[in-house]
């Protein structure tokens, strides 16, 4: 997370554990993907959490090269296209699986771009400001331009989805990263993802509507 080493290990914990207990919950194998990103976003403040503990002391490169860059996988390679994947294959309905494939396509070719970005670039994380900030050698010409097509990767696919309450995922989601771009601009990459965490937890409370209204319709058939 982006406050301290302490919050970043509890809150991934926390999250983790929901996470876990988000995957036993869901009975639907379409929702498999969707239901695991608790988990992934836990396991991802947790890496972060190792960012704090290396940078804190000095000598230990490893370990923050690798949590770093693990941390910045998460965000910026795995989640543009994570999460178009995981509404698509929530999706029942033919006419919103054919909206879905081209943000999926999109979230594909943002995926490659920071993936080789990451790869051919050096990545400095500093503590600033009791949050951490990722500064790279990125050309910031097109970093707008890529930025916006991250957005609608992650965030349009919710607003769309045919499943309940999937949209209002979707929504909090938006509004994190609109605070986010206001208020701690300089640290989107980490504070966006500590925001994305906790409302990831809202998908527990989407599976488990999903699994008793599911129940409820075996109940009338029998």
């Amino acid at each position: 997370m982006c406050f301290s080493a302490g919050a970043s290990f509890a809150g991934g914990a926390l999250i983790s554990t929901i996470g876990v207990l988000t995957v036993r919950k869901n009975n639907d194998s379409s929702s498999r993907v969707f239901a695991a990103m608790p988990l992934i976003f836990g396991v991802q403040q947790i890496s972060e959490g190792f960012v704090w503990v290396a940078l804190q002391s000095p000598g230990n490169d490893l370990m923050l090269n690798i949590s770093a860059y693990v941390f910045l996988f998460a965000a910026l390679i795995l989640w543009p296209s994570y999460v178009p994947l995981s509404v698509l294959l929530l999706e029942k309905e033919r006419g919103g699986r054919r909206i879905m494939i081209p943000l999926l396509v999109l979230g594909l070719l943002v995926s490659a771009y920071y993936g080789v970005r990451l790869l051919s670039s050096e990545v400095y994380p500093v503590i600033s400001s009791h949050h951490i900030k990722y500064t790279g050698e990125f050309p910031q010409k097109w970093a707008r331009l890529v930025f916006a097509g991250y957005a609608t990767a992650t965030l349009v696919p919710l607003f769309i989805s045919s499943r309940r309450k999937v949209w209002l995922l979707g929504l909090l989601m938006a509004l994190s990263c609109l605070i986010t771009g206001i208020f701690y601009k300089e640290y989107l990459t980490s504070v966006w993802c500590f925001f994305a965490a906790l409302i990831s937890i809202m998908i527990y409370f989407i599976i488990a509507d999903d699994s008793a209204r599911a129940k409820g319709e075996d109940g009338e058939i029998s």
